[in-house]
């Protein structure tokens, strides 16, 4: 008990646990308890600090997350297709006819043939499929490599289905030693009810007399087609396929040759004979080593034939896969309908900024970047994609709001004379290109007193709803330091419409409640314009199935021009800078077309110059409108 009592007396008590513990604890334990103290304190003062100077959020970015431009080749059904077929060096083709213009959806099939082979490091041919003389012309050659090179890629070969004629025919002769072809000489009338009638089921299929022809019959008669010893349409030959057994219709003897008394636009009179596209397409794609034929949904089914002609023959055989168009509502794409729209002169032409050609789309000032970046958004999918005009001018504004420079435009002229402005006559004010971008850079623009004002940002008496330039009433010009009060005005009495507006600085209102723009007079740079403001061509929304047809559905305000319009000085410099932006095939100071002189003109629309533009008479195209605010006044 003594030893006990010692060694309690020895032990002190900690006050904040109730617990008796020796000296040396305690004093441990007291100094853990002041280090945590005085943390806690700091934190305490810092906190007052912080709530005394709050700092700053950062503010919130407006700007939309860049798309990776090779997402669609990374993910999904691309991705998917290559890993299918995972074999390097990847060479793919873009097979258009050189018989018309191409369309928007042209756009996706390039995007996706030639920017598959170089996102695996390979190479993509433009191949022309030649296989129609009937309608094959230059023009139509010339523009399809123009749009190619547009939208910034650079074929690896250049080729033609028609340098292969010799190679084919003696293909074609092989499949008929294979007793794998045969010379037809049925009427259309007999080969619609071998195929079950109109839709394949009016009747059992069944194959054509002339398939039991032995090989030396065929042989012959082919030879005879060669040799223009047939009319077109008497004889042509077919393969030798599953039309009584598969139920695919492209497994139903489909034509390999026909007869055809038309030279040819590169081969000339050489030949009476031409290959189908059934015949031609799988086989040229075997001699260039294609390693994925990428084709549109409407080829799922010719994937049976495609695969079974190149197996039969014994040649190299290439992957086909096939995915979604891509289509805009709202429009037409047909090559027929567009013809007509052209020789009726509704439109200026094939390349007309209201059709969706890709010569038009040009023309309109649409930068090719924003086309690879809009299909690139969308994705592909084995899905058609029909998408509405509305959403693809948006992609196109997203573009343009981030790449292209301000001006000041003025679609309807009216002069102000600014009473005491003559401190500030003929004085530079600096403009930013952009104020969201400062590498665009900044341009002067000399003040006059007088300037232009658009008709639209003046009325004749005072509205409290209208926050721009009345009759006492005080507005801001863009970049100027004072607002002007417009103090009268002066009116054509024939016309009715106000000739001139004076008007007097405002220096005692700090903050007008709305801002215009203006230009200078010509003598201070500015320039004059004819703009071109283009709407929908079409009033509806599927001008095809319109009451009374297309050409009923026309929009009388598809094209609204502004002859008398004035641009400022800064255009001169943007047009010295262009192509805005650098990107795709305009991707280098001097490289583009009159189209890639591109801006915003501030609260109107985006313009670009059009291909009918000099320089002493000026056109431009609205090329999308801006966005527009509803609490716009």
């Amino acid at each position: 008990m003594a030893d006990l009592a010692e060694s309690t007396a020895k032990l002190q008590l900690d006050e904040e646990t109730g617990e008796m513990v020796s000296k040396a604890e305690l004093k441990k334990r007291m100094k853990k308890r002041e280090k945590a103290k005085s943390k806690e304190a700091a934190r305490s003062v810092a906190k007052n600090e912080e709530q005394a100077n709050p700092t700053p959020k950062p503010k919130a970015t407006t700007e939309e997350p860049t798309i990776d431009p090779n997402n669609m080749f990374k993910t999904g059904f691309l991705d998917e297709v290559f890993k299918i077929r995972p074999m390097k060096p990847v060479f793919t083709r873009f097979p258009p006819e050189p018989n018309g213009f191409l369309h928007i959806g042209h756009a996706k099939a390039i995007a996706v043939n030639f920017g598959f082979a170089r996102y695996h490091g390979g190479e993509c041919y433009l191949r022309y499929d030649d296989t129609n003389p009937e309608a094959e012309e230059q023009v139509y050659f010339d523009a399809i490599l123009e749009m190619v090179e547009w939208l910034g890629f650079k074929p690896y070969k250049i080729t033609y289905s028609s340098d292969n004629f010799q190679k084919l025919y003696d293909l074609a002769e092989k499949l008929i030693g294979l007793e794998k072809a045969y010379v037809c000489q049925c009427s259309d009338t007999e080969i619609k009810l071998q195929r079950g009638g109109e839709k394949g089921t009016a009747g059992p299929r069944y194959r054509c007399k002339h398939a039991e022809q032995s090989v030396e019959e065929n042989l012959k008669k082919f030879r005879d087609m060669r040799d223009g010893h047939y009319k077109p349409q008497e004889a042509f030959l077919r393969m030798k396929q599953g039309i009584i057994t598969d139920g695919n219709p492209q497994m139903w003897d489909l034509a390999a040759y026909r007869v055809l008394n038309k030279p040819h636009y590169r081969t000339g009179d050489k030949w009476k004979i031409y290959p189908t596209y059934d015949f031609t397409h799988c086989l040229c794609d075997s001699f260039e080593g294609i390693t994925h034929s990428l084709c549109t949904t409407e080829f799922v089914q010719s994937r049976v034939s495609y695969e079974w002609l190149n197996k039969t023959l014994g040649v190299y055989e290439p992957m086909q896969r096939e995915y979604g168009r891509l289509s805009i509502s709202g429009t037409i794409l047909s090559k027929r309908k567009i013809l007509k729209l052209v020789e009726k002169k509704i439109v200026r032409g094939w390349n007309d900024p209201r059709l969706y050609t890709l010569i038009g789309i040009k023309r309109r000032g649409v930068p090719p970047g924003a086309i690879l970046e809009f299909v690139n958004e969308l994705g592909v999918t084995t899905a058609n994609s029909v998408i509405e005009i509305k959403r693809f001018e948006q992609a196109i504004r997203k573009y343009l709001e981030r790449t292209v420079p301000r001006l000041m435009l003025i679609l309807d002229p009216i002069p102000v004379v600014i009473e005491d402005a003559d401190d500030l006559d003929g004085k530079p004010l600096t403009l930013p290109f952009s104020p969201k971008d400062p590498k665009m850079g900044s341009h002067d623009v000399t003040f006059s007193k007088t300037v232009y004002i658009d008709s639209s940002d003046f009325r004749e008496e005072a509205d409290p709803s209208f926050f721009r330039l009345a009759p006492g009433k005080s507005v801001g010009l863009l970049q100027v330091p004072y607002p002007i009060k417009a103090v009268s005005f002066t009116k054509d009495d024939k016309t009715g419409k106000v000739t001139e507006i004076r008007a007097v600085f405002d220096k005692e209102t700090k903050k007008p409640k709305a801002y215009i723009q203006w230009v200078p007079t010509e003598a201070a740079g500015t320039r004059k314009a004819e703009v071109r403001i283009y709407n929908s061509l079409f009033k509806s929304d599927n001008p095809n199935e319109a009451p009374g047809g297309f050409l009923n559905d026309i929009n009388p305000e598809s094209e609204v021009v502004y002859p008398n319009a004035m641009v400022e000085s800064g255009f001169d410099e943007v047009k010295r800078r262009a192509p805005w932006p650098e990107a795709a095939g305009e991707s280098e100071l001097g490289k583009g077309g009159p189209e890639s002189i591109r801006f915003q003109a501030m609260r109107i629309a985006y313009f670009a110059v059009d291909s009918d533009s000099t320089d002493d008479h000026i056109i431009l195209n609205r090329i999308v409108a801006l966005k527009e605010d509803a609490g716009k006044s």
